[in-house]
């Protein structure tokens, strides 16, 4: 099967599991494990960061994020498309007591003036304090759309002159990384907390780390033990991290250039609309109204050829690159999309 559902889709390598296999453990709850302080030491200097704590999840990650920052009652700023908004269970309002208040960004990107006014009015009685400003680099609704660094900034700056502190989701940040060549320090020198997601193009089978400054973090090691994220000898699972920094950031590349050779591809096919000049990233958004066939009779006949993306329920599809998918993965998919869209196949 060519995976193109996501790049969670991704196996450890062998290399990978050796690794795991071979790893030196402690007790990660104790902070005895080596490999788990080993990893959370890369991310901080990666990040630019005092400390860093390695958890289960990218969703543990923006559930501790933003409980950090905030108190029952507050409100929480953010585009309207935000992973913790749209795909999280409505765990910031269970977990931490906010409420959201939403921007509507371009591809997932906003602006200062738009952040001032989802924050008014501010003060008195009658109004949540706005205490975070939630941010997304590479933006996944947004088709992988990697933030403008000096926009960044800006709306960055703008949240702490009106008192609120930054959370950035970095699920996929090296990706933002390799794809504008501006070092993960730099974006994550403009927010209060940051994470990467190792489960991603990264190809780590678990796995997300948080980094920020030392008070934070300790902060947020409680957390950790309150939703259930402590464990024990997990540099097991750590280990996979380490190999997957040390071994598979640069080769992210590779992911969107393959992601660019599927947009081409998926272009020229009769009834797909796509921007093939959006594709910044790993990740490709089409629409398949136009083809004249059901978004299920798509879906499943490239199934039965070997290919999975999009969604049998949509016509607004996704297909996402990573280290699992070959250019000659991406070229197969393009020829089975064509014979399923046109019947000659």
């Amino acid at each position: 099967m060519i995976d193109l559902i996501s790049d969670t889709a991704t196996r450890p390598s062998p290399e990978m599991r050796r690794a795991m296999a071979e790893a030196p453990v402690g007790d990660e709850q104790l902070r005895e494990d080596p490999t788990v302080n080993r990893l959370q030491e890369m991310v901080a200097e990666l990040t630019g960061k005092e400390a860093a704590l390695f958890l289960p999840s990218g969703t543990m990650c923006n559930a501790i994020g933003i409980k950090v920052h905030t108190n029952p009652g507050d409100k929480i700023v953010l585009e309207r498309w935000a992973h913790p908004y749209t795909s999280e269970a409505g765990g910031p309002g269970l977990l931490a007591g906010v409420m959201t208040a939403l921007i509507e960004g371009e591809r997932g990107v906003f602006t200062p003036e738009q952040v001032e006014e989802a924050v008014q009015p501010q003060g008195g009685f009658h109004s949540a304090p706005a205490t975070l400003l939630c941010l997304e680099n590479t933006h996944n609704r947004g088709g992988g759309k990697v933030w403008p660094l000096e926009t960044f900034q800006a709306v960055a700056e703008t949240a702490h002159r009106l008192g609120m502190k930054v959370h950035l989701d970095g699920a996929r940040l090296l990706n933002a990384v390799v794809a504008s060549g501006i070092p993960a320090k730099v974006w994550s020198q403009y927010v209060d907390t940051v994470w990467i997601d190792l489960s991603k193009g990264l190809g780590c089978p678990i796995g997300a780390v948080l980094a920020g400054d030392r008070e934070t973090m300790d902060r947020a090691r409680r957390y950790k033990h309150m939703f259930g994220g402590a464990m024990r000898q997990a540099g097991i699972i750590a280990a996979a991290g380490v190999y997957a920094l040390e071994h598979n950031v640069e080769r992210l590349a590779e992911d969107h250039a393959n992601a660019k050779l599927l947009a081409a591809g998926l272009s020229e096919i009769p009834g797909i609309a796509i921007n093939p000049a959006e594709v910044e990233t790993n990740i490709v958004f089409f629409d398949v109204s136009g083809t004249g066939r059901s978004p299920q009779e798509l879906y499943h006949g490239l199934i039965e050829r070997g290919v999975r993306m999009g969604s049998p329920t949509a016509t607004r599809w996704r297909a996402v690159t990573h280290l699992d998918v070959s250019r000659a993965d991406i070229e197969r998919a393009v020829e089975v999309m064509e014979a399923v869209v046109t019947g000659r196949g």
